[in-house]
């Protein structure tokens, strides 16, 4: 592992066995609720955790380009145990959760081309889930798609309260006329060095900018792990990626809320 590093972040007792747990194959049985909830006049379906005794904030987690399902619950419950409010927002729409791999291109790109309503969309769950009791300050994350959702939400500045961003195996770019505040809370960027969708470069570009502008961050690149490299269950799975980097994640939590 690589580690370019602003803020120390290091791996709490106990999450070895919270992942193993995570990762088994029997069936999973969340704890939270399904949330069906509007944005404008369009109906979406979020999934709402509640943190296990006191709550310590909120997390937002992003989806990936599947839309939300039991992967976003599985993580949501996890945080939960943690001692936060997780909300695994909708970015698609109630029921619309794409199969095929057109699909899901044509699905993200909707939302690429269209910025004010991916972030509209993202702010939109946030506030369904300060609505039903999850703490004010928070913190927001993403996979993959949602990590570059979560990038575009941090350069906006439109989220209130946010203290932290972190992003697996998410998009890096930048969008042209686009830049970073010098007061953008920390983001955590954690990256497979054998990623074959977002390369290096991106990576490395994405850190000029961010150290251009003055922006806390930390970029953590896993040897030999691949794109979707905390997918539980899934071919590209890397166990020792998916641990460094939930602990990283969990530490960056303790920071900021």
């Amino acid at each position: 592992m690589t580690r370019l590093s602003s803020f120390s972040l290091l791996a709490p007792l106990g999450l070895a066995a919270t992942l193993v747990v995570a990762g088994q194959a029997h069936a999973f049985v969340p704890a939270g609720d399904d949330i069906v909830y509007q944005v404008g006049d369009e109906a979406f379906e979020g999934y709402l955790a509640s943190a296990q005794g006191e709550s310590q904030g909120t997390v937002l987690i992003v989806h990936d380009w599947d839309g939300l399902d039991d992967y976003e619950r599985r993580r949501a419950d996890m945080l939960a145990e943690q001692g936060y409010d997780a909300f695994a927002v909708d970015l698609y729409g109630q029921g619309n959760r794409p199969q095929e791999v057109e699909k899901k291109r044509t699905e993200t790109a909707r939302l690429y081309e269209d910025r004010d309503r991916m972030r509209t969309l993202t702010l939109g769950g946030l506030a369904e889930a300060r609505a039903r009791g999850a703490a004010e300050e928070a913190v927001v994350m993403g996979y993959c798609f949602g990590g570059a959702v979560v990038l575009e939400l941090a350069r906006s500045g439109d989220a209130e309260a946010i203290q932290g961003y972190a992003t697996f195996h998410g998009g890096l770019s930048t969008p042209e006329g686009q830049s970073w505040d010098d007061d953008t809370p920390p983001i955590l960027i954690a990256h497979g060095g054998a990623d074959g969708s977002i390369s290096m470069d991106d990576v490395a570009t994405l850190s000029q900018e961010l150290e251009a502008a003055g922006v806390t961050y930390e970029i953590e690149v896993y040897s030999g792990a691949p794109h979707a490299f905390t997918v539980f269950g899934g071919d590209r799975y890397q166990e020792r990626a998916d641990e460094k980097s939930w602990a990283a994640f969990l530490e960056l939590l303790d920071e900021t809320l």
